[in-house]
């Protein structure tokens, strides 16, 4: 169904180093942008790149990684992918349905609450998902994860595979490697056709494994765009978002020397995980729910609901920093991991109500 399609780099990137050759078709490009009618301050304009939208099950953002980071495994010659995340990892989900069309075995490691992981993780939101494709789900616990770090475990069971006879792939979180920043790279690419002369000041997204961001932050500055771009944090904070991102940009070869910046030239960095990494605060649901009745758009609660609550809080909080300005947020998907938050987004929604059926009955 799906087959290897030589990759022609942008000419603004075709000196990086480590250029794929190769990527597969998995999404549905290009996303559109369209206004977006959420509140923002006089003079500023908003709107919205629906990378929501890639397809493969929704998606989101990773299947833009996904396209090459399943080309490189293809092309040399492993056999099945192991990739690593949250409970309710949204690149884990998209992993297993890309492995899937590919025919290509799928493990995931998933981190759980200590008081779950040794129990079965059901099947809510994007479990469902991975658990129809087939994919095998071993779960770790936080505390593990941060004892040993996701590339310990990553070769841990690459390791007990190999044993099997198997050659696996490893994806790291959220396919944040330089080889899965190419997706973002190639997003930049598409983004210039469209909006070229619309005038366009800002960029923003939700930052979480730091591949989209470090993307889109290197390829508006080789393509010159010129946008100022902010990336949201929903995990950890700013010096690590730069610091991880340097390292993916030194995999590329665009080392200050190359690109005439560091990670800190390249992005605004911005503290957005509010309470914890997956932990939603009543005021960024609430968010996500005003945005939902108002412009018929989905955010995600650990993603970017977050984002786009410390975004709008900024704009109110500065208007004058963002007088001006036309933004455009990219929205990353995240769609299925609303199921797990369910209970906490009720009282935030208009209550159902049984109808009053003073009708004359039927003869």
């Amino acid at each position: 169904m799906f087959e290897l399609q030589p990759y022609v780099a942008p000419a603004w990137a075709s000196k990086l180093s480590a250029v794929p050759q190769h990527r597969y078709r998995l999404a549905q490009l290009p996303t559109p942008i369209h206004p977006w009618p959420v509140s923002v301050p006089p003079g500023c304009e908003l709107h919205i790149k629906r990378d929501d939208l890639t397809g493969m099950q929704l998606s989101g953002n990773k299947v833009r990684k996904l396209e090459f980071l399943l080309a490189e495994a293809v092309e040399r010659g492993h056999d099945c992918i192991i990739t690593i995340g949250g409970i309710q990892s949204n690149h884990a989900r998209a992993t297993a349905v890309a492995a899937r069309y590919l025919g290509l075995p799928c493990h995931l490691i998933l981190r759980n609450s200590k008081k779950l992981a040794d129990s079965d993780p059901g099947m809510v939101g994007n479990l469902l998902v991975e658990r129809l494709m087939g994919a095998h789900v071993y779960q770790v616990t936080k505390e593990e994860y941060g004892q040993y770090g996701g590339p310990a475990l990553g070769e841990k069971l690459a390791a007990q595979l190999r044993d099997q006879g198997l050659n696996p792939y490893v994806i790291p979180v959220g396919g944040s490697s330089s080889t899965g920043v190419w997706g973002y790279l190639d997003m930049v690419h598409e983004l210039e056709q469209q909006i070229e002369g619309q005038g366009f000041t800002d960029i923003a997204m939700a930052c979480g494994s730091g591949g989209t961001t470090a993307g889109i932050a290197l390829g508006n500055r080789l393509a010159g765009l010129g946008l100022r771009v902010h990336a949201y944090g929903v995990c950890d904070d700013p010096a690590y978002f730069h610091a991880f991102s340097d390292g993916l940009l030194e995999g590329l070869g665009a080392t200050p020397a190359v690109v005439g910046a560091d990670s800190a030239g390249l992005f605004r960095a911005v503290q957005a995980k509010g309470a914890g990494y997956a932990i939603s605060r009543e005021e960024e649901l609430r968010a996500v729910a005003k945005v939902a009745a108002a412009t018929g758009v989905i955010l995600d609660p650990v993603y970017t609901g977050k984002a786009v609550h410390m975004l709008l809080q900024e704009m109110r909080e500065r208007p004058e920093a963002w007088q001006g300005r036309k933004v455009l947020f990219v929205h990353t998907g995240g769609l299925l991991g609303m199921y797990d938050k369910a209970s906490e987004l009720g009282s935030l929604v208009p209550p159902a109500q049984r109808l009053a059926l003073d009708l004359p009955r039927k003869k």
